[in-house]
């Protein structure tokens, strides 16, 4: 779909909603087996189209590379055959949980004889607006398809060919298990004026999801008249406590800055208490300046560096935006704090309620951590980038939700559905 001054986007919009509430109608009663049977043939036709596959994405990352995308950033661009294998096997796993369709959830007989049950359902149709991650559309299709739901997705410009690819193979794969193709649709129309008319599609779509950084969240969250569940931003702290096990701590550290620096789980400031600075903050800043790692540090952090031998120009001055970014790359912001209180406070006025971790042996200290800061996911003793709905054992996400409704923190099946209540009488009438 070319973008013109012709193109009736409106139209194009009504007809792919239209298209999609045919489709759930058909997918919401479809049976576990037929939807595995979608999921499974699927996940077979990503690893026989792989070639084809890679070589749509090549195209999206040499062209990105031209405009000047960052090196992170086309990282998470980037289709790999291990990548696919990982995506493929998210497919199968997706496949081999649980349907939570049709769950009976409460029930019992009124006094009045009346039987009522409550069961979870689809939601219907759901909407999903991306960046460059062409892994997301296959992850959504599979959680949409597995838990009844139909699913719209509208991917950023940068990965419309990787796009194009994966979504056609989903569509196959529905088409030969006998379900409607239009269970998972593309919007291939990447313009912001289309992207903008398509959160405002209430007559269709039941619930809006964006998957990204904050500015594609608030400008969802500002346009769309489509209830929307917010996830993605991650501004993810790691506090080393006084009474960490600093080995432990390194390693903790190093793997949520560097292990994938560009998506939502990973660390974006480092917070040390003053006890263990003098020991710690040398030993992992130089781990992390070997492996590319910018540093934006406090005051504290730049004497007791300096005087450790670290070249002062190397590091940065932190600003006051800086304990705000989520940067999304190599770049580490750096706070020496003088006790848990100082961590939970600090962590408390910049999180963005993501992911936060402590590294300590104390129990009380972790316990305190965990009760006060407010983030769908707090960590002891381990590395943020668990956030994962894979290594959450859910097969794949939608995304991460750190908002309270409807759901929170890794996104899989059952937070993909709502409740329906079913009640049986005898012909009872209210009095």
């Amino acid at each position: 779909m070319a973008d013109n001054n012709d193109f009736d986007r409106i139209q194009y919009l009504n007809e792919l909603g239209e298209a999609a509430v045919r489709a759930e109608r058909v997918l919401s009663r479809a049976s576990t087996a037929v939807k595995n049977e979608a999921l499974l043939l699927a996940a077979k036709l990503l690893k026989e189209r792989e070639s084809e596959i890679i070589g749509a994405n090549a195209t999206d990352v040499d062209a990105a590379a031209a405009r000047g995308m960052s090196v992170s950033m086309q990282d998470r661009l980037r289709l790999t055959t291990k990548r696919i294998d990982d995506i493929a096997e998210g497919l199968r796993q997706v496949a081999a949980l649980p349907d939570p369709v049709g769950d009976v959830l409460d029930g019992g007989t009124r006094p009045n004889g009346l039987r009522i049950v409550k069961t979870r359902v689809p939601l219907g149709v759901l909407g999903i607006i991306y960046e460059a991650r062409p892994n997301v559309t296959a992850d959504a299709a599979a959680l949409c398809v597995k838990s009844g739901n139909a699913c719209i997705l509208r991917g950023g410009k940068e990965a419309i060919n990787s796009n194009k690819a994966v979504a056609a193979v989903f569509r196959e794969a529905l088409g030969k298990a006998g379900l409607p193709e239009d269970c998972v649709q593309l919007i291939t129309d990447t313009s912001r004026e289309t992207a903008a008319e398509f959160m405002k599609l209430d007559k269709y779509v039941d619930v809006l999801i964006p998957r990204g950084g904050a500015g594609l969240i608030n400008a969802v969250l500002t346009q769309a008249t489509v209830p929307v569940i917010q996830t993605g931003t991650g501004n993810c702290h790691v506090y080393v406590d006084k009474a960490a096990d600093l080995d432990m701590a390194e390693k903790i550290v190093v793997n949520a800055k560097t292990q994938r620096p560009s998506v939502c789980n990973a660390m974006e400031t480092l917070l040390v208490h003053a006890d263990v600075a003098n020991e710690f903050l040398p030993r992992i800043c130089r781990e992390l300046i070997a492996r590319n790692v910018e540093l934006r540090v406090c005051k504290k952090s730049k004497k007791i560096l300096t005087a450790a031998g670290f070249d002062a120009g190397t590091l940065k001055d932190a600003t006051e935006a800086d304990w705000a970014t989520e940067y999304d790359d190599l770049i580490l912001a750096v706070k020496i704090v003088d006790s848990l209180e100082e961590a939970i406070e600090h962590i408390s006025t910049y999180t963005t309620h993501h992911s936060e971790a402590i590294v300590t042996r104390d129990y009380n200290a972790a316990s305190e951590f965990q009760l006060s800061i407010d983030a769908a996911c707090v960590y002891v003793n381990a590395s943020t980038r668990f956030t994962d709905g894979f290594e959450f054992g859910l097969g794949a996400e939608i995304g991460i939700s750190n908002q309270k409704l409807h759901t929170r923190g890794p996104m899989g099946l059952k937070e993909l559905t709502t409740v329906k209540y079913l009640i049986n009488g005898d012909g009872q009438v209210r009095g």
